[in-house]
């Protein structure tokens, strides 16, 4: 028998058998343990899980729901603060919509350590005991909440936008000022207020508003400027004189605008016209302000046969619409209360400075005077106002004359007086009484120089006036009167000479009488005339007798005088250089003229009328 030696293991070996050994029973312990573990924590949230500095370990899902709910109040008493300019809101989070959910805060916390790779397990739950995990509570977040609170909030802030305006009520001035324009931006405040939620702790949070600026925000300036304006009669002057044109308050509040303009002050109101119905004011009043060029007028000086200047030359002025517009409107814009119309200027033909041998005025080529003893200081009056009208006047040549258009207006205001006037079938007292007696000196005058009559009237009966000479009555003289009723009846005659015609016109209130006087050149014309004489004589009817109930009881005054009708005709042949240049037939057909009477209430001895058969 061989004996079998059997060696003890060596050191090494015994080692590594008990380090397997060792490591088989670690092993097993750890299963057992994380079995163990797993059995216990199955259904509870592993150690070391905090939330909110709450220990959640080895609680189940609905006893860490009822820790978390009881001890997370962040919803409900945490602090919101909104701010919008000056203004602030305070808000819980709750009524933002924020709200806890215990169980699936809860849930978070029982997920743990319990998710990923098996190492990473059992490394979680061993260092479980050693760590602290936190878990985060679960909130719900409702935006129609916050939308709800941030509508509240925008009915105080917004507010739409306003421009400031101007707007008259008669004279007065009303001015609404502006305002700026306010938005709540609704999203921009939302991601502020959620960002803020997110914190889970109270803060504050400034609203997003979004702002409109209108373009003029204040408007009081300009409508103390205008109030202004409005409160006296805005002047137009007219340049180098002392008229003015006043435009009431009332008339031109009317035709003020108000109109947005910019500058280095920002865009503002400015005070303006309206430039259309500006045009049509400033078109209306043109007749009274709008003067024609007027020539100088001059006296002919026989001794020096020079011009003698008598009335200076008057320059021509045309209103210019459009730039007086302007000149208003920039007047306005400054806020003056007067305006500088604006004319376009027209110069005479015949200056202060003309010479008379500029104009062909070299002589005394006609002159005539008529006579009018009796007449009344009235009637001598209307002779001296009319009669000066034509004093020192120039005539163009080729230039017709119109003595109706010269005279103008005979009116009280214009220096004439009531005298005795013949109308129709009867003499009455009417202004300007005696005018004719200047026409008639003017036809002569015409008549004798030889140029062209265009219009004459005769007087409805003889005349007195028209045919005293210097000593006394020529009946010869009828027929060379002519009669001027503005602005029906006129007496017209043109200058047809190439040269200008100088008049002159002198009356003698106590010579009784009027002389005109041509001034030119002669061209060479001569005169010839014949005349009829008084035909187809009409004896002057009865007398007539009216009565007047103006005039005193018992008093008889006569106001026209008998004269017997009758036609003239006379002949003018005006010649130059052998050739007729005018052969006139000048016809003339007076009515019969009886004496008349007036009377007043209860005189006696008034004849009675021929009864009529």
């Amino acid at each position: 028998m061989i004996a079998t030696i059997i060696k003890p293991p060596s050191l090494p070996s015994r080692l590594l058998k008990a380090l397997a050994l060792g490591t088989g029973l670690i092993i097993l312990f750890l299963l057992a343990a994380n079995i163990l573990f797993s059995v216990y924590y199955s259904k509870r949230i592993l150690p070391g899980v905090m939330m909110n500095n709450i220990s959640l370990g080895g609680l189940t899902v609905n006893e860490a729901a009822s820790e978390i709910a009881r001890s997370v109040t962040f919803p409900d008493t945490g602090v919101i603060l909104l701010t919008a300019f000056d203004k602030t809101w305070t808000a819980t989070p709750a009524q933002l919509g924020v709200y806890l959910d215990p169980q699936a805060s809860a849930k978070s916390a029982y997920e743990i350590g319990r998710k990923g790779p098996l190492l990473d397990i059992l490394a979680n739950r061993l260092s479980s005991f050693m760590t602290i995990n936190q878990a985060f509570p679960s909130f719900i977040y409702d935006e129609k909440a916050t939308v709800n609170f941030l509508q509240q909030i925008a009915s105080q802030i917004n507010q739409p936008i306003r421009e400031a305006g101007i707007s008259l009520d008669g004279t007065n001035v009303v001015v609404n000022q502006g305002q700026p324009g306010y938005q709540l931006d609704y999203a921009a405040s939302l991601q502020a207020i959620s960002s803020q939620l997110q914190k889970m702790e109270s803060g504050s949070v400034a609203l997003t508003v979004l702002q409109a600026v209108p373009e003029v925000l204040d408007a009081s300036l300009q409508g103390q400027q205008a109030q202004k304006i409005l409160a006296q009669p805005f002047t137009l002057a007219i340049t180098n004189t002392s008229e003015t044109v006043q435009i009431l308050p009332e008339s031109l509040a009317q035709m003020l605008i108000f109109e947005k303009t910019g500058g280095s002050n920002g865009i503002q109101y400015q005070v303006g016209i309206n430039q259309p119905l500006m045009r049509s004011y400033l078109t209306s009043i043109t007749e009274k302000i709008n003067t024609s060029p007027e020539n100088a007028r001059f006296i002919f000086n026989d001794e020096t046969r020079q011009l003698d200047l008598m009335t200076p030359a008057f320059i021509g002025r045309t209103l210019n619409i459009e730039d007086s517009v302007l000149a208003i409107n920039d007047s306005l814009h400054a806020g003056n209360t007067s305006a500088t119309l604006v004319f376009d200027t027209t110069n005479p033909a015949v200056l202060d400075t003309t010479r008379g041998s500029d104009l062909g005025i070299t002589q005394l080529i006609e002159a005539q005077t008529s006579y009018f003893r009796g007449s009344t200081a009235d009637r001598v009056q209307n002779i001296k106002t009319a009669a000066a009208r034509f004093h020192g006047l120039l005539i163009a040549p080729g230039e017709t004359v119109s003595m109706s258009d010269i005279l103008g207006d005979i009116s009280l205001d214009n220096g004439y007086a009531e005298a005795m006037i013949i109308l129709g079938d009867q003499t009455i007292k009417g202004v300007g009484g005696g005018v004719c007696q200047v026409s008639t000196t003017l036809f002569r005058t015409v008549f004798f120089s030889g140029l062209q009559i265009l219009e004459r009237h005769s007087h409805a009966y003889r005349v007195g006036y028209y045919e005293q000479t210097s000593s006394g009555h020529n009946q010869n003289l009828a027929g060379m009167d002519a009669s001027v009723f503005v602005p029906i009846v006129d007496f017209k005659f043109k200058n047809d000479s190439p040269y200008w015609l100088l008049m002159e016109t002198y009356v003698s209130p106590s010579n009784y009488s009027l002389t005109w006087k041509f001034y030119s050149t002669e061209d060479g014309r001569t005169v010839n005339y014949t005349s009829s004489g008084l035909t187809d004589i009409v004896k002057s009817p009865d007398p007539v007798y009216r009565l007047n109930p103006d005039l005193p009881s018992g008093t008889k005054k006569q106001v026209d005088w008998a004269v017997d009708g009758a036609n003239v005709t006379i002949i003018r042949t005006v010649t130059m250089d052998s050739q007729i240049l005018y052969n006139d037939k000048i016809f003339t057909h007076y009515q019969a003229w009886g004496d008349v009477y007036e009377y007043g209430p209860g005189t006696e001895g008034i004849p009675t009328p021929t009864p009529q058969p």
